[in-house]
């Protein structure tokens, strides 16, 4: 190995790691990284990696799904639900979670935890909705029924998961979403 690659790699290395932990960061699952936000009236096509103009059915609900999670993250909450409304199939875990975010976002924290409440029907053993429930009880000002969804938090993930670590901190007053 040359004297280049031997820095060369090394940061490369690190780069990819750091972009992961970035995905993550950004809520998306470990193995597939939180797409990038196009501008209004596109949409993120995963396998050409380009924003298009979503010509319906071209793209599926997963990767819809997961685009309006990216533009919630994004502060364009109005736009996460007008895409979740284009999906086939709006009643899933995750579908129903980023519903309930965008609109616990927009300030209809009721209406957000109506959608939440539907999620972890769904999928009992999901951490991000946990997290999103507890929040959403934090705004209503019920930290017992946080603290509830934090020991849940607790038996999936750890204290360790990022979901734990981000409800920890809404209980004790310094929200990181």
């Amino acid at each position: 190995m040359n004297h280049f690659s031997r820095f060369l790699l090394p940061a490369v290395v690190s780069s990819v790691f750091l972009l992961s932990g970035y995905a993550q960061a950004m809520g998306g699952s470990s193995d597939e990284p939180t797409p990038p936000t196009c501008p209004k009236g596109q949409i993120y096509d995963q396998k050409t990696k380009t924003c298009m103009v979503d010509k319906g059915g071209m793209i599926g609900d997963e990767a819809r799904t997961d685009y309006a999670y990216a533009l919630a993250k994004a502060g364009r909450y109005q736009e996460a639900l007008e895409m979740l409304n284009t999906l086939q199939d709006p009643n899933t875990a995750e579908a129903l979670n980023y519903r309930g975010y965008a609109t616990r976002k927009l300030g209809r924290t009721d209406e957000g935890i109506s959608y939440y409440l539907k999620s972890v029907a769904l999928d009992p053993k999901y951490p991000k909705v946990r997290e999103y429930l507890g929040e959403a009880y934090m705004i209503k000002n019920r930290p017992d029924l946080a603290r509830e969804q934090l020991a849940t938090i607790k038996t999936l993930c750890g204290t360790g998961c990022e979901e734990y670590r981000d409800l920890a901190a809404a209980i004790d007053g310094h929200p990181e979403s």
